[in-house]
């Protein structure tokens, strides 16, 4: 779980949104008319009722399904093509809100999700939004799903730090041991690594959390998109074990390459005084 707003892995992302479970049949197959507390499914006119239609959150006018990334609509072409509009019209409206309102993002990616519960990109987009929402239960069992569809382990990194959302450092530690890890590109090594650093710290273990941030990637000369987070992860990690001039030294790292104000290290810095 993020502490003070940097650990969270930003993990892999979709161009036009943030990006990519089986159902339970009833125990009791009698039928409905015969069950406790039920009545039956028929009308007196013996007209089946209607079902009862989800609420669906409201798209703004401008949405273009076209807008939605190429790999994702391709997997939306075994629908029909209506279905498929509605549901990367909703996927583009998740992608607009979820920095800025992630609840309306989760809304729109649930939405689409109870459309095509059987496609990954739709199970991927309501896993990451739920993660950037805070449910890191609902993430976690869509980001399994995902994985189970795709076998793809590229958010490894994202489960891990819900399982840290969850109080569970432990299997966060154990995702971070995955064999599959060895299979990740470069900046999502770097998410995961900088996880384990944070679950290690849940545990206590302040040394062990420097230590997890230790490899190449981490004195790389040149600037990478991961390259502030990794410091910064280290910077935090060194403060947190005591080692105060050396986490100094970092954060003085961290600010001059941080143009965007991506972290608070010049706060930081502030706090942990001239030395």
């Amino acid at each position: 779980m993020a502490g003070r707003g940097q650990e969270r892995p930003a993990g892999p992302s979709r161009a036009a949104w943030p990006d990519r479970g089986t159902r339970k049949e009833p125990t009791d197959r009698r039928p409905s008319s015969q069950r406790t507390g039920r009545t039956s499914r028929r009308t007196d006119s013996g007209e089946r009722p209607q079902r009862p239609r989800r609420d669906e959150p409201v798209l703004a006018d401008d949405i273009d399904p076209a807008d939605l990334d190429r790999a994702a609509r391709a997997e939306l072409r075994s629908l029909p093509k209506t279905l498929a509009d509605r549901i990367a019209r909703h996927l583009v409206a998740a992608g607009r809100s979820v920095d800025e309102r992630p609840e309306t993002a989760l809304a729109h990616a649930k939405y689409a999700r109870g459309l095509a519960p059987r496609l990954a990109v739709v199970r991927e987009a309501y896993g990451v939004t739920a993660y950037r929402a805070g449910e890191y239960a609902t993430a976690l069992a869509e980001l399994r799903a995902v994985r189970r569809m795709t076998g793809d382990p590229s958010y490894l990194a994202m489960m891990a730090d819900c399982e840290r959302g969850l109080g569970r450092p432990d299997r966060a530690l154990a995702l971070a041991r995955d064999p599959e890890a060895k299979r990740l590109a470069p900046a999502d090594r770097v998410e995961l690594a900088i996880v384990e650093s944070g679950a290690r710290r849940d545990r206590g273990e302040h040394a062990a959390a420097v230590v997890a941030l230790q490899s190449p990637a981490l004195h790389r000369q040149d600037v990478q998109d991961w390259t502030v987070r990794l410091w910064y992860a280290y910077a935090d990690a060194l403060a947190d074990a005591g080692r105060d001039e050396e986490a100094r030294r970092w954060f003085e790292s961290v600010a001059s390459i941080d143009d965007d104000g991506e972290t608070d290290a010049e706060e930081r810095l502030g706090e942990l005084g001239d030395g």
